[in-house]
């Protein structure tokens, strides 16, 4: 939303591994020097995938080096699988290149896999998040002695990255590394929205949406800012958006409503905000709950129907000057990799925003689809 080019966390992040400035990152080396000081291990968690959306393999392998260039020997990779912006198998690939890369670099071991669907909920399907913590942090669920045979394995029951079970990797019939006080972490993924409520597990004193095993003396780093006053440090703080879409609308005393279901709610305020949390004066947000379902080619629909039914009747009460949606489903139905859904999917939005479209028209409006 701000109408000009501003460089986001993944291309300051690749331009100082080039420039070799990210290895005397502030945030980063205060971990790795936490863990040389405590004698404890430096665990790094993150979406090991070649994806680029959410995170990227070779930040993970740069990590790696900072530590080996600090002198560390306990370095612990939490690996988060992908198979959504990847190829569906492709994680065996993506952990071989990093067991290589480990070998290369002379240090780190894989400690626990898990898949996104587990470590990177968006929709407090905490259920989820919580097998994933519990696999970093108690050497709980599946267990494995091999990263690459636990995927082969997974493969055969046609179980794939994305649903990869939180497996814990053993060494001498114990835990590979959990984390334990002490320790400290960085979380190198750089897209906020699907890294918040697992490090908000970690993190928050009062974190009350499972029981937890609370871990002590615990330097928290992150890449990016995942969220507004989390108790951690940032790699690579957010640089300031001096004005953007909805500040203009705000400034020229105007009304807006932003909405989407739970599933892309980031997308119409955060995101489209320039990165702002909180909403500009006179600016409205509307979050319709996406449906509890353990994958969306279950209810392609979505919720797609209810934020319809707002925004036109929204738009017939003509209470606001600028609307600004987002519907999932394209995204997130095909995502899931089922056709019949997609197509069931997108039939959906074709009737929604004609909805919308004529509700528009009706009211002397102007519909941007995009």
């Amino acid at each position: 939303g701000a109408g000009r080019v501003y460089y986001q966390t993944f291309p300051r992040i690749n331009r100082d591994i080039a420039s070799g400035d990210f290895f005397s990152n502030p945030a980063l080396l205060a971990a790795a020097e936490h863990a040389k000081k405590n004698a404890s291990t430096l665990h790094l968690i993150g979406l090991v995938s070649a994806g680029r959306v959410h995170a990227m393999d070779e930040h993970c392998h740069a990590l790696l080096k900072l530590a080996k260039d600090n002198g560390l020997e306990r370095v612990a990779v939490h690996a988060i699988l992908d198979g959504r912006d990847t190829i569906y198998n492709a994680g065996i690939d993506f952990i071989t290149t990093l067991e290589a890369k480990m070998a290369e670099i002379g240090v780190g071991k894989i400690a626990s896999m898990s898949g996104r669907y587990f470590a990177m909920d968006r929709d407090n399907r905490w259920d989820r998040v919580e097998k994933a913590y519990n696999a970093m942090v108690k050497g709980e669920g599946t267990k494995a002695t091999s990263a690459t045979d636990a995927l082969k394995a997974s493969y055969a029951l046609e179980v794939y990255d994305e649903q990869f079970v939180p497996t814990t990797l053993m060494e001498n019939d114990a835990p590979v590394a959990t984390i334990k006080d002490d320790d400290a972490v960085i979380f190198f993924n750089f897209r906020p929205d699907r890294a918040r409520e697992l490090t908000r597990a970690f993190v928050l004193p009062d974190f009350d949406k499972f029981p937890r095993q609370p871990v002590n003396d615990l330097r928290f780093v992150t890449m990016a800012e995942f969220e507004a006053g989390l108790p951690v440090e940032v790699a690579y703080p957010p640089e300031k958006i001096e004005h953007c879409l909805a500040k203009a609308i705000s400034d020229a005393g105007l009304r807006q409503l932003h909405i989407a279901e739970t599933e892309k709610y980031a997308h119409v305020t955060f995101f489209l905000n320039g990165t702002y949390e909180q909403p500009f004066p006179g600016e409205d947000r509307a979050i319709i709950p996406s449906p509890p379902v353990a994958s969306y080619d279950l209810a392609p629909a979505m919720s797609a129907l209810e934020v319809t039914d707002r925004v036109v009747r929204e738009v017939q009460a003509g209470t606001y000057d600028f609307i600004a949606m987002n519907y999932a489903n394209p995204d997130m139905v095909a995502h899931t990799g089922n056709m019949e859904a997609t197509v069931k999917a997108m039939e959906t939005i074709d009737q929604c925003v004609g909805r919308v479209l004529d509700a528009v028209v009706a009211a002397g409006g102007v519909l941007f689809l995009t």
